[in-house]
């Protein structure tokens, strides 16, 4: 059939499975606009293409499709850089669409003309730019195969005003295509060498990372720990691929990680990571990190193995499947002097529990008692409010933890909670931001509310950058410089403007009572918690240091 290039794209992208996607419209993206408008497709009207790339990312890792993201070309094209680079970090499957100027007028520094494909080379798995329209269809299946295969992550497309308005034939596909990744000859003779480890472990210890979410090897890694008794730690992006309520999981490991967490790491003879890049906010020093201990990593992309940590064993391929095969030929274990010990740890480990005080851990217990049971989608934002809400967080299934763990990027948080919404209607998103990361992406309440999408943003309110106050606190002499905020911001008159309904609270029983009228409404919400500026994320392993040695503060 005869079509346009911009109705090809609505094609492909129908092809594909994609039902949503996030955007703002430009002169060169018009005519795909204009295509969009006659067909199945959601648009969703980001108040910024920042918040239109975070959204496609949460709706990513909510829903484990592929998120999609549009952009015209120039600033609207830059303003997805962020967006992409922090679902590059995470391994997240986005398909970024932009538009250009027409092909006859590249190079010639037309009106919004931008390279973005040049800018975007080193923070996307693949991008194209489509000079011909023969070859637009193929080339938009083979960026979702791209990003959707093997390690997942951002792929764009550039296409040119030209293209989208040229006719061409249109071949559709009889059926979406699928790909995954098996497992090689090679990989299969180590597992024997990874069994034998294992077997013969006295300390074994399971990290689970990002990539174990994204294997869907949960119920394997249950599986594997349950059958050699084996304690569970995760790093921040592993959250929820390992139950945080079940007996073997420690909790959080790394520089802000539980204490007997990391402190079973430091013991552990052999250490199992599925699915973890080992960054440096895990290990501290690296060569401390694995002394005196077996290293089976357990990757699917090949280049991860000995790239920060040296495996003595690198198992790569699905990690559902490896994980399956270990599984299959481990026997049962005991290990009752290992967790002997870590029993110990656990009770020398204080726990924050004053009701009678506001203070963040609290708060985000009291949320984990609250919503136990309950089909809720936990989005945060980057700061201390990350690290509180993933020490305390009992965080029970895959896909309900999202956080930017390798950009850290601020502002991340409501965008990416509106795109989990709209991804999972059927849960409720709850988003935790600190003010200072609010305030850069917080007008996307305005989509929030336009969209009558039931979030609940709870925002960590010390008029200032929490974070930066706590390493200015450590390292600088508390030498406070550009970290705190003022004149303060009334937040619910801010999120009063777009509609939402807002409070703020002081202690502990008002916290309760407006946590509990928003997890009752169907309605977004904003929570603004007001706390001490000299709270701090503890504990907090030195950044160059052991795992187990924690700072004074």
């Amino acid at each position: 059939m005869k079509l346009t290039g911009a109705e090809v794209m609505v094609q492909c992208l129908t092809e594909q499975g994609v039902d949503t996607v996030f955007g703002y419209p430009g002169g060169t993206i018009l005519p795909f606009y204009d295509a969009m408008n006659n067909s199945s497709l959601r648009h969703i009207l980001t108040v910024h293409e920042q918040g239109a790339a975070h959204a496609a990312d949460g709706y990513a890792r909510a829903s484990g499709k592929v998120g999609v993201c549009i952009a015209t070309s120039g600033p609207g094209a830059t303003n997805l850089v962020t967006g992409l680079a922090a679902a590059f970090m995470d391994s997240i499957p986005v398909v970024a669409i932009t538009g250009q100027v027409p092909t006859t007028m590249i190079g010639r520094d037309t009106f919004q003309e931008i390279d973005i494909t040049g800018i975007t080379m080193a923070i996307t798995k693949h991008n194209f730019i489509v000079k011909d329209v023969t070859k637009l269809a193929d080339t938009i299946r083979y960026a979702f195969r791209i990003a959707a295969s093997g390690r997942s992550g951002p792929v764009l497309i550039d296409v040119p005003r030209d293209i989208q308005t040229s006719v061409v034939d249109f071949e559709p596909l009889a059926e979406f295509e699928k790909y995954s990744w098996a497992v090689g000859g090679e990989i299969l003779s180590k597992i024997k060498t990874a069994v034998q480890a294992i077997q013969g472990a006295a300390r074994p210890v399971i990290v689970v990372g990002g990539g174990a979410v994204a294997a869907d090897a949960a119920d394997e890694i249950r599986a594997l720990a349950e059958k050699i008794n084996a304690p569970v730690v995760s790093t921040l992006m592993g959250l929820g691929s390992f139950s945080g309520t079940h007996p073997l999981f420690l909790g959080l490991t790394g520089m802000h990680g539980c204490k007997v967490a990391n402190q079973a790491v430091w013991e552990a003879d052999v250490m199992i990571a599925v699915g973890s890049r080992f960054s440096d906010r895990l290990t501290g020093d690296r060569d401390k990190y694995v002394e005196d201990k077996t290293v089976i990593h357990i990757d699917i992309d090949p280049a991860e193995i000995d790239k920060n940590v040296a495996a003595h064993i690198g198992l790569t391929g699905d990690l559902k499947i490896i994980v399956d095969l270990l599984n299959g030929q481990l026997n049962d274990g005991q290990r009752s002097k290992w967790w002997m010990r870590i029993r110990e740890c656990q009770q020398d480990e204080a726990v924050d529990g004053d009701e009678k005080q506001l203070s963040p851990s609290w708060v985000f217990s009291h949320i984990a008692e609250e919503t136990f049971g309950k089909e809720c989608i936990f989005v945060t934002d980057v700061g201390q409010h990350q690290m509180w809400a993933a020490q305390n967080l009992k965080i029970e299934k895959p896909r309900t933890w999202i956080t930017s763990g390798g950009l850290g990027a601020m502002g991340f948080g409501l965008p990416a909670a509106m795109g989990a919404q709209f991804a999972k209607p059927d849960k409720r998103v709850i988003h935790f931001a600190g003010d200072g990361g609010f305030k850069m992406t917080g007008a996307e309440l305005y989509t929030i509310a336009a969209h009558k999408l039931p979030v609940i943003s709870v925002i960590i309110n010390n008029h200032g950058l929490g974070m930066i106050r706590q390493l200015q606190h450590v390292f600088f002499d508390n030498n406070y410089t550009s970290c705190e905020l003022p004149p303060n911001v009334d937040f619910t008159v801010f999120a009063a403007a777009f509609g939402v309904h807002a409070v703020a609270v002081n202690s502990a029983v008002e916290f309760v009572q407006a946590f509990k009228q928003a997890l009752a409404s169907n309605q977004p919400a904003v929570i603004v918690v007001n706390i001490s500026r000299e709270e701090l994320v503890t504990p907090m392993a030195h950044p160059s240091g052991a795992i187990n040695a924690f700072i004074d503060m």
